[in-house]
């Protein structure tokens, strides 16, 4: 495992201890970054539009189309740590 994964195994265990809960906006970046890291680019299909949180959590993932899987993983270490404060 190199030290970037590492590290990002280590955010991730770290956002479920925030002692505060990011706003909106936050965790939708938090959720898009986690799933680029992981997934890469969103090929899923496109949430109805009655589905308001699916739609925000597609819309936030597809923004970040074309980020490379280890950018997204720094850029996720970042703002966990940024908000841990």
């Amino acid at each position: 495992m190199s030290d970037l994964n590492a590290a990002f195994e280590a955010a991730v265990a770290n956002s479920k201890l925030l002692t505060e809960r990011p706003d909106n906006p936050t965790l939708l970046k938090i959720y898009a970054l986690y799933k680029q890291a992981t997934a890469g680019d969103n090929a899923e299909k496109k949430p109805s539009f009655s589905d308001i949180v699916g739609r925000a959590k597609w819309d936030a993932w597809e923004k970040l189309k074309g980020t490379a899987s280890d950018a997204a993983k720094q850029q996720y270490i970042d703002l966990i740590e940024s908000l841990r404060g």
